[in-house]
Protein backbone atom coordinates (compact mmCIF):
# COMPACT_ATOMS: atom_id res chain seq x y z
CA UNK A 1 0.00 0.00 0.00
CA UNK A 2 2.81 2.72 0.89
CA UNK A 3 4.57 1.97 -2.62
CA UNK A 4 1.32 2.61 -4.41
CA UNK A 5 0.77 5.46 -2.38
CA UNK A 6 4.07 6.93 -3.20
CA UNK A 7 3.42 6.43 -6.66
CA UNK A 8 0.64 8.14 -7.00
CA UNK A 9 1.76 10.91 -4.88
CA UNK A 10 4.59 11.06 -7.63
CA UNK A 11 1.91 11.18 -10.56
CA UNK A 12 0.30 13.55 -8.81
CA UNK A 13 3.14 15.81 -8.32
CA UNK A 14 4.17 15.77 -11.47
CA UNK A 15 0.72 16.73 -12.69
CA UNK A 16 0.29 19.91 -10.22
CA UNK A 17 3.90 20.95 -11.09
CA UNK A 18 3.57 20.70 -14.72
CA UNK A 19 -0.09 22.41 -14.58
CA UNK A 20 0.67 25.25 -11.96
CA UNK A 21 4.33 25.59 -10.17
CA UNK A 22 6.17 24.61 -13.70
CA UNK A 23 3.68 26.04 -15.81
CA UNK A 24 5.68 26.20 -18.94
CA UNK A 25 4.13 29.73 -20.10
CA UNK A 26 3.37 31.58 -16.57
CA UNK A 27 6.34 30.58 -14.43
CA UNK A 28 9.16 29.15 -17.13
CA UNK A 29 7.53 32.01 -19.60
CA UNK A 30 8.59 29.15 -22.79
CA UNK A 31 6.51 29.18 -25.80
CA UNK A 32 5.14 32.64 -25.46
CA UNK A 33 6.03 33.47 -29.29
CA UNK A 34 2.74 30.79 -30.52
CA UNK A 35 0.91 32.16 -27.69
CA UNK A 36 0.77 35.75 -29.09
CA UNK A 37 -0.01 33.89 -32.14
CA UNK A 38 -2.31 31.56 -31.83
CA UNK A 39 -5.01 33.04 -29.58
CA UNK A 40 -6.96 34.93 -31.40
CA UNK A 41 -9.54 32.58 -31.67
CA UNK A 42 -10.75 29.82 -29.01
CA UNK A 43 -10.26 26.77 -31.78
CA UNK A 44 -6.69 28.10 -33.06
CA UNK A 45 -5.43 27.91 -29.24
CA UNK A 46 -7.49 24.37 -28.75
CA UNK A 47 -5.80 23.13 -32.01
CA UNK A 48 -2.26 24.63 -30.97
CA UNK A 49 -2.14 22.96 -27.78
CA UNK A 50 -3.56 20.10 -28.07
CA UNK A 51 -0.70 19.68 -31.14
CA UNK A 52 1.89 20.25 -28.23
CA UNK A 53 0.40 18.18 -25.73
CA UNK A 54 0.55 15.19 -28.27
CA UNK A 55 4.41 16.38 -29.32
CA UNK A 56 5.91 16.79 -26.17
CA UNK A 57 4.04 13.81 -24.66
CA UNK A 58 5.48 11.48 -27.74
CA UNK A 59 8.44 13.18 -27.93
CA UNK A 60 9.36 12.57 -23.79
CA UNK A 61 8.06 8.68 -23.67
CA UNK A 62 10.43 8.15 -26.85
CA UNK A 63 13.53 9.74 -25.43
CA UNK A 64 12.89 8.18 -21.84
CA UNK A 65 12.50 4.79 -23.74
CA UNK A 66 15.94 5.33 -25.72
CA UNK A 67 17.66 6.98 -23.15
CA UNK A 68 20.34 4.38 -22.52
CA UNK A 69 21.55 4.22 -25.82
CA UNK A 70 20.97 8.03 -27.03
CA UNK A 71 24.60 9.06 -26.93
CA UNK A 72 25.24 12.31 -24.80
CA UNK A 73 26.92 14.12 -27.42
CA UNK A 74 24.31 13.93 -30.18
CA UNK A 75 21.19 13.88 -27.59
CA UNK A 76 20.32 17.14 -29.04
CA UNK A 77 20.52 16.60 -32.83
CA UNK A 78 18.49 12.72 -31.52
CA UNK A 79 15.85 14.92 -29.57
CA UNK A 80 15.12 17.51 -32.72
CA UNK A 81 14.92 14.30 -35.13
CA UNK A 82 12.38 12.59 -32.93
CA UNK A 83 10.43 15.86 -32.40
CA UNK A 84 10.28 17.08 -35.94
CA UNK A 85 8.90 13.51 -36.75
CA UNK A 86 5.92 13.90 -34.38
CA UNK A 87 5.57 17.88 -35.36
CA UNK A 88 5.36 16.85 -39.03
CA UNK A 89 2.69 13.92 -38.43
CA UNK A 90 0.40 16.75 -36.14
CA UNK A 91 0.98 19.18 -39.38
CA UNK A 92 -0.34 16.73 -41.93
CA UNK A 93 -3.31 15.39 -39.37
CA UNK A 94 -4.53 19.32 -39.32
CA UNK A 95 -4.28 19.93 -42.93
CA UNK A 96 -5.88 16.71 -44.02
CA UNK A 97 -8.68 16.72 -41.56
CA UNK A 98 -8.89 20.41 -40.69
CA UNK A 99 -7.36 22.91 -43.56
CA UNK A 100 -9.45 25.88 -42.10
CA UNK A 101 -7.61 25.29 -38.33
CA UNK A 102 -4.33 24.23 -40.19
CA UNK A 103 -4.46 27.46 -42.92
CA UNK A 104 -4.79 30.19 -39.37
CA UNK A 105 -1.89 28.22 -37.43
CA UNK A 106 0.34 28.54 -40.72
CA UNK A 107 3.89 28.39 -40.05
CA UNK A 108 3.00 27.68 -36.14
CA UNK A 109 1.74 24.27 -36.20
CA UNK A 110 5.85 23.43 -37.71
CA UNK A 111 7.10 25.25 -35.30
CA UNK A 112 6.29 23.28 -33.04
CA UNK A 113 9.99 21.80 -33.50
CA UNK A 114 11.69 24.69 -32.37
CA UNK A 115 9.22 25.04 -29.28
CA UNK A 116 11.16 25.40 -26.19
CA UNK A 117 8.60 23.74 -24.08
CA UNK A 118 9.31 20.12 -26.06
CA UNK A 119 12.78 20.50 -25.92
CA UNK A 120 12.92 21.60 -22.63
CA UNK A 121 10.89 18.59 -20.78
CA UNK A 122 12.44 16.01 -23.37
CA UNK A 123 16.28 17.17 -21.92
CA UNK A 124 14.98 18.03 -18.33
CA UNK A 125 12.74 14.89 -17.75
CA UNK A 126 12.44 12.43 -20.56
CA UNK A 127 16.20 12.01 -20.68
CA UNK A 128 16.04 10.91 -16.98
CA UNK A 129 12.93 9.24 -16.10
CA UNK A 130 11.19 6.22 -17.35
CA UNK A 131 8.30 6.46 -20.22
CA UNK A 132 5.16 6.23 -17.79
CA UNK A 133 6.93 8.79 -15.60
CA UNK A 134 7.59 11.28 -19.24
CA UNK A 135 4.18 10.73 -20.59
CA UNK A 136 2.87 12.29 -17.15
CA UNK A 137 5.23 15.06 -17.41
CA UNK A 138 4.60 15.69 -21.07
CA UNK A 139 0.85 15.98 -20.26
CA UNK A 140 1.06 18.13 -17.60
CA UNK A 141 2.97 20.56 -19.53
CA UNK A 142 1.09 20.24 -22.60
CA UNK A 143 -2.22 20.72 -20.58
CA UNK A 144 -0.83 24.02 -18.61
CA UNK A 145 0.37 25.83 -22.02
CA UNK A 146 -3.15 24.71 -23.43
CA UNK A 147 -4.85 26.35 -20.09
CA UNK A 148 -3.29 29.83 -20.88
CA UNK A 149 -3.90 29.37 -24.31
CA UNK A 150 -7.58 28.83 -23.85
CA UNK A 151 -7.96 31.23 -21.20
CA UNK A 152 -6.13 34.34 -23.06
CA UNK A 153 -7.74 33.44 -26.57
CA UNK A 154 -11.26 33.37 -24.45
CA UNK A 155 -10.26 37.03 -23.67
CA UNK A 156 -9.42 37.95 -27.18
CA UNK A 157 -11.60 36.15 -29.34
CA UNK A 158 -15.02 37.81 -26.97
CA UNK A 159 -13.63 41.44 -26.80
CA UNK A 160 -11.95 41.28 -30.44
CA UNK A 161 -15.00 39.58 -31.97
CA UNK A 162 -17.87 39.33 -29.39
CA UNK A 163 -18.19 35.41 -30.20
CA UNK A 164 -16.51 32.23 -28.43
CA UNK A 165 -15.93 29.67 -30.38
CA UNK A 166 -17.32 31.13 -33.52
CA UNK A 167 -20.58 31.67 -31.32
CA UNK A 168 -21.74 35.13 -30.95
CA UNK A 169 -22.19 35.56 -27.08
CA UNK A 170 -22.14 39.55 -27.26
CA UNK A 171 -25.09 41.45 -28.55
CA UNK A 172 -24.53 43.34 -31.87
CA UNK A 173 -24.12 46.37 -30.39
CA UNK A 174 -20.97 45.48 -28.35
CA UNK A 175 -17.93 48.05 -29.56
CA UNK A 176 -14.95 45.59 -30.51
CA UNK A 177 -11.63 45.97 -29.55
CA UNK A 178 -9.72 45.66 -32.36
CA UNK A 179 -6.30 45.49 -30.61
CA UNK A 180 -7.10 42.19 -28.73
CA UNK A 181 -7.37 40.73 -32.59
CA UNK A 182 -3.31 41.36 -32.80
CA UNK A 183 -0.38 40.47 -31.38
CA UNK A 184 -0.08 43.46 -28.94
CA UNK A 185 -3.24 42.71 -27.55
CA UNK A 186 -1.57 38.79 -26.46
CA UNK A 187 0.89 39.95 -25.72
CA UNK A 188 -1.26 42.62 -22.86
CA UNK A 189 -3.43 39.72 -22.07
CA UNK A 190 -0.46 37.07 -21.57
CA UNK A 191 1.32 39.48 -19.29
CA UNK A 192 -1.55 40.01 -16.72
CA UNK A 193 -2.06 35.85 -16.80
CA UNK A 194 1.75 35.53 -16.28
CA UNK A 195 1.43 38.06 -13.24
CA UNK A 196 -1.71 36.38 -11.98
CA UNK A 197 -0.90 32.88 -11.86
CA UNK A 198 3.09 33.70 -10.35
CA UNK A 199 0.77 35.81 -7.20
CA UNK A 200 -1.54 32.77 -7.11
CA UNK A 201 0.94 29.92 -6.94
CA UNK A 202 2.97 32.41 -4.40
CA UNK A 203 0.23 32.76 -2.43
CA UNK A 204 -0.33 29.40 -1.85
CA UNK A 205 3.17 28.87 -1.05
CA UNK A 206 3.45 31.28 1.43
Amino acid sequence: MKLIRMKYTKWFNIMRDGISRQNPVAVAVLGICSSLAVTNKVENAIAMGLGVTFVVMISSATVAAFRKVIPNKVRMITYMVIISTYTIGVQLFLAAYFPEISKALGAYVGLIITNCIVMGRAEAFGIKNPVRYSLIDGFASGMGYMLVLILVSTIREVLAFGTWLNIQVMPASFPTWTVMALAPGGFFVIGLFIWGIRELIGYYEA
